[in-house]
């Protein structure tokens, strides 16, 4: 999951890759294609006709026609940009592992090849890796409510940065997103209900059929185990190895398969206390090490003391563009990355502290990527969203939510409570949500994986999605930040590439270390790390 799926939540294809959906409605049943055990008859069996995507680029590239409504597999069709980087060690290969980073909205062109990398060595040479751009996103047939970007420009400047802080702010906040909902529905309001987990699902499924796997190899992150949860149980039968990295709880998403959302989906799920909780283990190891923390007081209970100091003063007196809701939005969003997030955001705020406006940190070299980077407004992530997950319909509650959540997280309670209110006037609901069963016995067990510290998706959540499921095993992540994946565990990987290569489960109550703490570089004078024993770039 993002650090919104609305907004802030472009920070490059390398940064935290997430968030959600499902809710399937009592006439679920009448909807569904088909039962378990066998595709449609009537859905033209999907063919792929890989090429390499740029000339000496290592990935191939295709693209996937599939039925808009999968209950009239005969009408529109959409188009499903799709990318495949085969298996490494000839002669060794098992099949195909399907990736979805996350958001809803992520960008799977874009976002596995930046990230191929950190995927586990023996899963690199035993699978072919594959992702594709979900219905609604980015190089497939696409969301889009603006006539150019420009006018997304235009739109996007007119509501507050974060989220509003004030009477004027919220009304200009709210008025932006019920712009942004009025154009949406005008240009292609079909695809708006069509864009839904378990639309991408049965995408998933078409997806395994074309590659010539009897079962599916899946590895979902953020958003994407809502997408995995959706899949393995719509096809129980079908499911070879699924692991499901910073999970959101089936039954928060659902809101218990209920359309009485009192609450927003990200208040639900608790992110708010997970991404307060984050933020202050994030101050507690900022203080406790100056030599590697720009922002360091010297103890942690000074360093929290400066950083509350810091949000006041912001409130009141704007370092430039940089109000206090924009750093709150910047720090929740930068705790996803932990090398190089964290010392980066360090950086910023001792820079906000000091009255300076925060430098931006140097871009790595761009990599050179196989599809074009395609247009990813927030109405993309929004359109799951909105489309699939409950939340209060009325603007004027949230104002009310954000100071309960407040009391209990503080600013990181105001940021994930905003997160969701462009729901209260999205004009769209899936006309295929998936509400469960969650329980479905899977031919295989899950392997879910969960972080201690996630600014995201609280751990708790990963432990409801280990219970939720018939068959799964928690594997810990001890250490920060969202997903496992980005931020490494050698233990992680070395147990994930033993459950993908032959099916074998941690022992249950198994705990893994991140392989570098934050905050292990030293500063330079600037308070940039230096380049000696840092972590690799991302």
């Amino acid at each position: 999951m993002r650090g919104s799926v609305f907004r802030g939540s472009r920070r490059g294809s390398g940064a935290a890759v997430a968030a959600m959906v499902a809710f399937s409605t009592a006439l679920a049943g009448q909807h569904h294609v088909a039962a378990e055990g066998g595709a449609t008859p009537s859905v033209p069996p999907l063919k792929l006709d890989w090429r390499v995507c740029v000339q000496d680029s290592p990935y191939d590239c295709a693209t996937a026609r599939v039925p808009l409504d999968y209950s009239r597999p005969r009408g529109r069709t959409i188009e499903l940009a799709v990318i495949k980087r085969k298996a490494t060690g000839p002669g060794r290969r098992i099949g195909t592992l399907f990736f979805n980073p996350g958001g809803p909205g992520g960008p799977g062109t874009l976002q596995m090849p930046t990230g191929y990398d950190f995927f586990p060595k023996e899963v690199r040479e035993r699978f072919d890796i594959v992702s594709w751009d979900p219905r609604g996103v980015g190089n497939s047939t696409a969301v889009n409510c603006f006539a150019s970007p420009e006018e997304a420009e235009t739109w996007n400047a007119s509501k507050p940065a974060g989220f509003p802080v004030g009477r004027q702010e919220r009304k200009a906040w709210v008025s932006a997103y019920e712009e942004l909902g009025r154009l949406c529905d005008e240009r292609d309001p079909e695809l708006l209900r069509h864009v839904s987990t378990e639309d991408t699902a049965r995408d998933l499924d078409q997806l395994r059929r074309a590659v010539g796997d009897p079962k599916l190899n899946y590895l979902g992150i953020s958003y994407g185990t809502i997408l995995g949860a959706t899949y393995a149980n719509l096809f129980p039968s079908r499911v070879r190895a699924m692991t499901l990295d910073s999970n959101i709880a089936p039954t928060a998403w659902t809101n218990h398969a209920s359309d009485d959302a009192r609450l927003p989906t990200f208040l639900r799920m608790g992110s708010d206390r997970s991404a307060a909780a984050t933020l202050d283990q994030f101050l507690k190891l900022c203080g406790s090490d100056a030599a590697h923390c720009a922002f360091s007081a010297g103890s942690p209970q000074a360093t929290r003391s400066k950083f509350d100091r810091l949000m006041n003063r912001l409130r009141k007196h704007p370092v430039s563009t940089w109000t206090y809701a924009r750093t709150v939005g910047d720090t929740v969003s930068s705790l996803y990355i932990v090398h190089p997030g964290w010392t980066q955001l360090a950086a910023r705020l001792q820079d906000l502290w000091q009255g300076r406006v925060p430098q931006p940190p140097a871009a790595p070299a761009a990599p050179s990527l196989p599809y074009p980077v395609p247009y990813l407004g927030e109405e993309q992530a929004g359109a799951v969203l909105c489309g699939d997950s409950p939340n209060p319909r009325d603007p004027r509650v949230y104002h009310p939510l954000e100071e309960a959540s407040a009391a209990r997280a503080g600013d990181a309670g105001r940021f994930w409570t905003w997160a969701a209110e462009p729901c209260a006037t999205w004009p769209a609901v899936a006309a295929h949500r998936y509400t469960g069963p969650w329980n479905k016995r899977t031919a295989n067990p899950v392997l879910v994986v969960g972080t201690a510290y996630d600014p995201s998706t609280p751990y708790r959540d990963a432990q409801a999605m280990t219970k939720e499921l018939a068959d799964a095993r928690l594997l810990t992540n001890t250490g920060y930040g969202h997903t496992a994946l980005l931020n490494p565990s050698s233990c992680i990987n070395a147990h994930e590439s033993r459950y993908f290569i032959d099916g074998t489960l941690p022992r249950p109550g198994t705990k893994c270390d991140q392989d570098t703490p934050p905050f292990s570089t030293p500063l330079t004078r600037t308070g940039a790390p230096t380049a000696a024993g840092g972590p690799a770039p991302r």
